[in-house]
């Protein structure tokens, strides 16, 4: 694969690797997602970090949820939903409590802070939604994509898939 070169290197070498640099594209739409919900946020005069988006909407929409909930829920993982915990925390929008069924388990849980910046959020969180819906429907359905990616991955993981491939090169 040939690589375009300007004076100070290749030229967008993420798209110039198509499928082989899959991790790389998401990384970089989400860094561009994320940076341009945080613009929206700054420019509303709000404090708001993008990844906070979707751990504070489950606990305004479904109340008190444990790291691990709010992780199964996201599909992501714990330690993820533990930085955001702590990040959030700092901010003073979430506070937990100890889960009485387990002790082991915190229940996350909005703050009155919390509460009124889903309040000043919401106006914001409709325009991104409608934003994403409008992206989605341009881009011919990237959602579809990314549901069949996520099945696909389901079925046999990155590193499998390329564990299988070191088997057969070592094989070889």
């Amino acid at each position: 694969m040939s690589t375009t070169r300007t004076p100070s290197g290749p030229q967008d070498f993420t798209r110039e690797g198509g499928s082989t640099m899959i991790g790389a594209r998401l990384r970089r739409l989400s860094e561009r997602i994320d940076g341009d919900a945080g613009r929206i946020y700054a420019e509303s005069g709000i404090a708001f970090e993008q990844r906070w988006m979707a751990p504070m909407r489950l606990l305004s929409l479904h109340g008190p949820l444990s790291v691990r909930e709010i992780a199964a829920a996201l599909g992501i993982s714990h330690a993820s939903v533990s930085q955001a915990r702590l990040s959030l925390h700092k901010a003073r929008l979430i506070s937990w409590t100890t889960d009485p069924t387990d002790a082991r388990s915190r229940k996350l849980h909005l703050t009155a802070s919390g509460r009124r910046m889903v309040e000043r959020l919401a106006p914001i969180w409709s325009a991104l939604m409608a934003a994403a819906i409008e992206l989605d429907a341009e881009a011919e359905g990237t959602v579809a994509a990314l549901e069949r990616l996520d099945r696909a991955l389901q079925r046999s993981s990155l590193y499998d898939r390329a564990s299988a491939h070191l088997r057969r090169q070592t094989r070889a």
